[in-house]
């Protein structure tokens, strides 16, 4: 494949309208950018592991080997824990917004104090 086709195949999109998520297109944008390259990282890191795998069993390997692997299940568990606590933690500032924006609706500890006392 030439740098012309991957550029043209990166630029490819899907039909239909594109769904936002945000009201700032350029916090979408941002945000797109963040998590393609949090998946690319993602990718790197499976890649990683089982080069890392396959070192430790064989000593040597090939690429073949690499494109060829297959994880069992102990090191596919493995790899979904890690990527479920790896997209976490990309994302945990917006699971504490969305705690904070629930807990809105929950009076604050001095509030509950404040109202108890009342009731003396």
């Amino acid at each position: 494949m030439s740098i012309k086709d991957a550029i043209a195949g990166a630029g490819a999109k899907a039909t239909g309208k594109r769904p936002w998520f945000f009201k700032d297109p350029d916090v979408e944008r941002v945000m797109t950018i963040t998590m393609a390259v949090a998946g690319e990282l993602s990718v790197l890191r499976q890649r990683l592991d089982t080069v890392e795998r396959l070192l430790e069993e064989k000593g040597s390997i090939t690429r073949a080997d690499i494109e060829n692997f297959s994880p069992d299940k102990t090191a596919a568990a493995e790899r979904g824990l890690w990527t479920e606590e790896y997209v976490a933690r990309i994302l945990r500032v917006m699971q504490q917004e969305r705690e904070a924006l629930e807990a809105m609706d929950d009076p604050a500890s001095h509030e509950v104090g404040e109202e108890l006392a009342r009731e003396d």
